[in-house]
């Protein structure tokens, strides 16, 4: 098992000199995974402090190619970049060492002097790492900066930066149990179980607002409604399956269809021919943007990838969820999540061939038995760490006084 809890009551915001401000560096980034947890952490954190009249300063490491480099200072936060290299994965030991890993692998030690030199000048109180692959030259720079590290993981299983951080840190932060025992041996007293940070909007929709900013006159409000998605980009793999099984589908749900910009035309296209009764059932979007979380609220049944943002969004919700995980997921890391709930019975999950008939299979249960989709949202609820932000926030805060 891992460290007990820190109970937010247990941790005094003042325990460095109060007539300051806290300093916080984060690095992690690359995809929304690594960057939208930080910032949500970020945020919870100064309304912490804020609180106790205190103030937050805050800098970002990242790369000037990640998601990281548009959100922070977008969100005011200062920015800058270090060098650091990709390893690209393989199941043989021979080609990890190919001439593009070797070549990324130098640029490590100059990621390190950068992050050095960033950390020492700012002299922050705690180093926060999230993960992907700027987070080893800055999380090693921490060490040698003597400044306390600490790592959170979004997935179930600890991804490749930290497990190469772990044995430097002050807290491995988890979002889940059965993360604690993957940990290596000697770093599992070190665990705190916070759970990955939910986008606090997220949790507070509407679904009349749906109907309304969608124009949701002509579904069936007798009948459950289903929310597909294959994130902002949308999914091929998703989209074929679900058109395929359509016909079926509307005659025992509605469906908000969130397909990627690029295939709106083709999907229009191929429904260009439901019969009105069904059609009206139907509504296809490219892009769900702020309205998301009261989409997410009409939503009965979620059919989706399995990334860790998502999970935790979806287990906060308790929503009855088909998962999709996607093949190609660095790690396999989707496959894994979609199966830790699904072996839970709190998901389903479509982790082998995915055809019409396994999704129809999948859906069958959870749209004509109400019973059945109410049971797997309560055992997804129970999965859910909606408070995952202030915990989060709990471990920083106590990893400053140690």
């Amino acid at each position: 098992m891992g460290t007990p809890f820190v109970n937010s009551a247990d941790v005094n915001v003042f325990n460095t000199d109060p007539s300051r401000s806290f300093r916080l560096v984060v690095t992690g980034g690359g995809t929304g995974g690594h960057t939208y947890p930080a910032l949500t952490a970020i945020r919870t954190l100064q309304g912490r402090l804020a609180a106790a009249g205190r103030t937050l300063e805050v800098l970002w490491i990242g790369t000037s190619d990640g998601l990281e480099a548009r959100l922070a200072p977008a969100e005011g936060i200062p920015f800058a970049t270090v060098a650091t290299g990709k390893i690209r994965r393989s199941s043989n030991p021979l080609k990890l060492v190919s001439p593009a890993n070797v070549k990324d692998m130098a640029r490590v030690p100059l990621g390190v002097a950068q992050a050095r030199k960033l950390i020492a000048d700012f002299q922050p109180d705690v180093v926060l790492a999230t993960g992907g692959y700027v987070a080893v030259p800055a999380g090693l720079a921490a060490r040698i900066c003597r400044r306390p590290l600490v790592l959170h993981e979004q997935t179930v299983r600890l991804g490749l930066a930290n497990r190469k951080l772990a044995a430097s840190a002050t807290r491995i932060a988890v979002s889940s149990e059965s993360t604690v025992p993957l940990l290596p041996e000697n770093t599992r007293s070190l665990a705190v179980v916070t759970g990955n940070p939910v986008r606090p909007e997220v949790l507070t929709g509407h679904a009349e607002k749906a109907v309304e900013a969608l124009g949701l006159w002509g579904f069936d409000r007798q009948l459950p409604t289903v929310y597909v998605t294959g994130g902002a980009q949308g999914s091929q793999q998703i989209n074929d399956v679900v058109r395929d099984v359509l016909p079926w589908l509307l005659t025992h749900a509605n469906v908000i269809h969130q397909c990627g910009t690029a295939n709106v035309d083709g999907l229009r296209q191929h429904t260009a021919a439901l019969p009105a009764a069904l059609a009206s059932r139907y509504h296809l979007t490219g892009f769900v943007g702020p309205e998301l979380p009261d989409v997410l609220a009409l939503a009965d049944v979620v059919i989706s990838r399995s990334g860790a943002g998502t999970l935790a969004e979806l287990t906060a919700l308790g929503k009855a969820t088909v998962f999709i995980p996607l093949a190609t997921a660095a790690g396999n890391e989707q496959a894994h999540n979609a199966r830790h709930l699904a072996d839970a019975g709190a998901a389903m999950a479509l982790l082998d061939e995915v055809t019409p008939a396994s999704l129809r299979n999948a859906l069958e249960s959870l749209l004509t038995d109400p019973g059945a989709r109410r049971d797997l949202a309560a055992r997804a609820r129970t999965y859910g760490r909606p408070d995952a932000a202030d915990r989060l926030a709990d471990v920083v805060l106590s990893a400053a006084s140690q």
